[in-house]
């Protein structure tokens, strides 16, 4: 398993995960409003894991420019398609990982990672590659599921899935170990918070400041 079957397994499962509903609408509505609060008109974003676009076609009307990424070409063209329907100007969106984007494309004021983190294969190296797309003193801003705070079935169901090709590759890590890592990448957390409905599901909002 590599980036590249990563790639085809999101390559395969794009229009069905584009047609599935948001789990928790409420909870993704506070995601959001507490995001697009801390952009600014002028700030230069960049979206790491956008999928569709659901997000970014959001939140890039009130920022500068912003760049949306993922590693699924599928995932990309319908993100093409719905800014088709509904053009945002500052938007772009481009098939590539925070590895292979080219540094003179930033730096970034603000850097977002939602449902993105989990999903990485050398986290540490990631986090350390988001540091240097950021401006001095800009934000990362992440929302991850971690698996080793979730229920203990998912940790044995995942590795099974993934087997017979039913599941991408999955870090097992938790939220203190996410915040850890974090930090030890350059940054300072300004927020952990839960934006979940009811309970905590497992998916901390982090806020974090370039060193």
């Amino acid at each position: 398993m590599s980036t590249a079957s990563d790639a085809r397994f999101w390559d395969r499962t794009s229009r069905r995960y584009a047609k599935g509903a948001i789990v928790d609408p409420a909870g993704y509505a506070r995601t959001l409003d507490r995001t697009r609060a801390m952009l600014g008109p002028g700030d230069r974003v960049l979206e790491l894991g956008c999928g569709t676009g659901t997000t970014a076609l959001r939140l890039a009307a009130d920022v500068q420019s912003y760049l949306a990424t993922d590693i699924s070409a599928g995932m990309i063209a319908i993100a093409e398609e719905k800014r088709a329907a509904a053009p945002v100007p500052a938007l772009a969106f481009r098939t590539a990982t925070a590895e292979a984007l080219a540094p003179e494309v930033g730096p970034f004021d603000a850097v977002l990672g939602f449902n993105y983190l989990h999903l990485v294969r050398d986290l540490p190296g990631t986090l350390r590659r988001i540091h240097a797309l950021l401006a001095a003193e800009g934000l990362f801003i992440s929302k991850t599921p971690c698996v080793g705070d979730m229920n203990p079935l998912v940790r044995l169901v995942l590795p099974a899935m993934r087997a017979i090709g039913k599941a991408p590759y999955a870090g097992v890590f938790r939220a203190s170990e996410l915040r850890q890592l974090i930090c030890a990448a350059g940054f300072d957390i300004l927020a952990t918070e839960s934006h979940a409905t009811r309970g905590n599901h497992g998916r901390p909002y982090i806020v974090a400041r370039k060193r």
